[in-house]
């Protein structure tokens, strides 16, 4: 535990929040007799990340209207910009996971490392402060945010934005594809539920459904 505190550049009053933080809910389950998973942290780190990144935001970009700023925050906080911090902090060394989640390889699954930041940054609120988390996921998340933009998975970040809502299906299409085979060039269209939302060019199909994916997150007012 003193080894993730050195990490994370903050020492706990109260390392039981701490601890809470790193219950996966396949180890609570199998621990039954009080003891909880970090669901309920993590719901709350959710809005401790959301409050502190806005912040940040407002203050850094005075010029940016708010659909801009909602843009820059909804890559910011992503799953995969989270998933980045815990592997810098190696947090999946600290997890307790259930058998079956431990046998199927969960100390490295994205989505449980992402929970698990975010279960850590509430953790740190409850027992520091609003003032000590901010200092955290400035330090450990936004600070890092050049380095976030050149790893950036525009595909993953669309695919969050649009499942806020219910029903929503992307597919990405290409429609033209030139150059000789030495310098192929794909032009490709992502649609959302059928209807164009954005396109994008690149010297390989991934790039250029990234880059398809890009232009419909900038354009937002489509989605």
């Amino acid at each position: 535990m003193e080894s993730l505190e050195k990490k994370l550049g903050y020492r706990f009053q109260n390392r039981e929040l701490l601890s809470e933080a790193l219950n996966h809910s396949s180890y609570a389950n199998e621990h039954k007799g009080g003891l909880g998973s970090n669901e309920r942290l993590e719901f709350l780190g959710d809005s401790v990340l959301g409050f502190v990144s806005a912040e940040y935001l407002f203050r850094l970009h005075a010029d940016l209207p708010e659909g801009d700023l909602t843009r820059m925050r909804a890559a910011l906080v992503c799953e995969q910009s989270l998933y980045e911090v815990a592997k810098t902090l190696d947090l999946g060394g600290y997890l307790k996971l259930g058998r079956g989640e431990e046998a199927g390889g969960g100390r490295k699954r994205q989505s449980i490392l992402a929970d698990a930041v975010e279960a850590v940054f509430a953790a740190v609120y409850l027992d520091g402060g609003i003032e000590k988390a901010r200092e955290l996921i400035v330090r450990v998340l936004l600070s890092q945010a050049p380095a976030a933009e050149e790893r950036k998975d525009y595909k993953t970040t669309l695919q969050e934005v649009v499942q806020r809502r219910s029903g929503q299906v992307l597919t990405y299409h290409m429609v033209d594809q030139s150059g000789p085979d030495h310098n192929k060039k794909f032009l490709f269209e992502v649609r959302l539920n059928d209807r164009p939302v954005g396109r994008g060019e690149g010297r390989s199909k991934k790039e250029a459904e990234q880059a398809a994916a890009r232009d419909a997150l900038e354009n937002s007012d489509a989605l």
